[in-house]
């Protein structure tokens, strides 16, 4: 089990997928998401959460971008986890510039891939990653024709010629 430096433990929790995996992350990573913060302040969940609308290939993902999102937190805003310390302006700037490449390099995945991370955050109530990957998405498909995004995204074009 990890521990920080004054060798307090970090309370874990346990994450289950659609399709049966489990993940244990630390209970501040699972709660970058308001729908499992809310589930735990709310004791709605014991050491499992169930997580009925995300398979395992999507929430490792999310856990992926929580995990490096708290991590690059200074101590202050991390609920007191293992954390980076910053102690002045410019060391806090390169960890935001540092979290930003890792962010550009996170969302250099497949479209489908993209739009099924962003139902999970949607779902999980992860705002900053919904952001991310609307911003993303919207880069990728500004100037595309519809038929161009259709096919980007395999989406099947369903309107009748009248509509």
């Amino acid at each position: 089990m990890a521990v920080t430096g004054d060798t307090k433990k970090i309370k874990m929790i346990m994450l289950k997928t659609s399709d049966g995996d489990e993940f244990e992350v630390e209970e501040a990573v699972a709660m970058e998401s308001l729908t499992i913060r809310h589930m735990i302040e709310d004791e709605c969940a014991d050491n499992e959460i169930l997580i009925p609308n995300v398979d395992s290939k999507i929430l490792s993902k999310v856990v992926e971008y929580c995990y490096k999102h708290v991590h690059a937190k200074p101590c202050a805003t991390a609920g007191g986890s293992t954390c980076v310390v910053a102690s002045d302006t410019a060391a806090n700037a390169t960890l935001v510039e540092d979290l930003k490449n890792w962010d550009v390099e996170f969302v250099k995945v497949n479209p489908t891939v993209l739009y099924d991370i962003i139902l999970a955050a949607c779902y999980l109530n992860i705002e900053a990653l919904v952001n991310l990957i609307s911003q993303t998405m919207t880069d990728m498909i500004k100037g595309k024709t519809t038929e161009e995004i259709r096919k980007m995204f395999n989406l099947k074009n369903d309107f009748m010629l009248e509509e």
